[in-house]
């Protein structure tokens, strides 16, 4: 049976947004400076960020270079970016059915996909080389096997074949710790692979909230998403199991990074709250809900790392 056969039925049609607003496409750039940018999706990249720099601090137990977090921070970016540009190029097609997408750059033609995939490849060259030269050979070496992960394993491969997508292609999401560890010590120790398994378990969760929100829009463009291959309190269930294996998780970095309390009850309470917000949703699904888990999981992330920083700094000093 094609996977597409076992749908779930949607909550709401897809043009209505959250409170039932009407939700057209995204806003679609008219200036070829603007449709770089929105290749490059830069919004995405701020949250790989977000987790770099703290996993830097921890590696360093202190501030590390200023220098050598610019260098790996501008790496990064170029990488995500290339990479989010390569996505869009094979998925034009299927971004074209979908509201959200379809004023993509690559969809409206404002962009060619032969210019994208230059702009592109550039980005990763740059990356790879910046990466070498101000940090080390394995951090872009890291950064690379990131990208190419994503695009031939996530993107072209499993996106419209495996409901289990997300999951084996989250692990491209996974390496900025690995980069951001492996720049400052030029190794992957035991607490870099616990903070990479951390935003492997967080990735499903997070973006199946999102897939439940739009579960007829990636259900028309024949993207197999959890949500949409299976009955919608199976994906939820299954947001529930990775919820509880990522607090786990974070709890298993305390004695391994050897962490404090200020990190330690940061990951109690904001664990919990994540953890709350998926069963809620089980409960009472709809897509309200879902995209609060979805906003929950961005801020979780974001203040869970920001406890790691604030630790090692208040233990450690600058």
């Amino acid at each position: 049976m094609h996977p597409m056969a076992v749908g779930a039925r949607p909550l709401v049609p897809s043009r209505l947004a959250p409170g039932g607003v009407v939700h057209g496409s995204t806003r679609t750039p008219t200036t070829l400076l603007g449709g770089y940018l929105a290749l490059a999706k830069l919004r995405v990249v701020e949250l790989l960020l977000v987790t770099t720099v703290p996993t830097m601090i921890l590696a360093e137990r202190g501030w590390p270079s200023t220098w050598l977090v610019i260098i790996t921070l501008l790496g990064g970016t170029c990488a995500a970016a290339g990479a989010n540009a390569i996505n869009m190029v094979v998925d034009r097609d299927i971004d074209a059915l979908m509201d959200r997408t379809r004023g993509r750059p690559l969809v409206t033609g404002l962009i060619t996909p032969r210019a994208a995939l230059v702009f592109a490849v550039t980005l990763e060259v740059i990356a790879f080389a910046i990466l070498w030269w101000g940090a080390n050979l394995l951090s872009a070496c890291l950064t690379i096997s990131a990208t190419l992960f994503y695009v031939f394993v996530y993107t072209i491969w499993l996106k419209r074949t495996s409901k289990q997508n997300i999951v084996i292609g989250g692990a491209a999401g996974a390496v900025p710790v690995l980069v951001g560890w492996s720049a400052v010590t030029n190794e992957v120790s035991w607490t870099a692979a616990v903070l990479f398994v951390l935003m492997f378990l967080w990735t499903p969760p997070h973006f199946w909230a999102l897939a439940i929100r739009h579960v007829d829009e990636y259900r028309a463009a024949g993207v197999p998403m959890l949500p949409v291959v299976v009955p919608m309190e199976q994906a939820i269930r299954n947001m529930v199991v990775y919820t509880v294996l990522l607090v786990v998780t974070s709890l298993v970095l305390l004695p391994v990074a050897e962490l404090g309390w200020i990190y330690g009850v940061t990951a109690v309470v904001a664990g919990a709250a994540f953890l709350w917000g998926t069963i809620d949703l089980g409960r009472r699904p709809s897509p309200q809900r879902s995209m609060r888990v979805f906003a929950y999981s961005i801020t979780y992330v974001s203040v869970l790392f920001a406890a790691i920083s604030a630790d090692v700094l208040v233990r450690f000093g600058p």
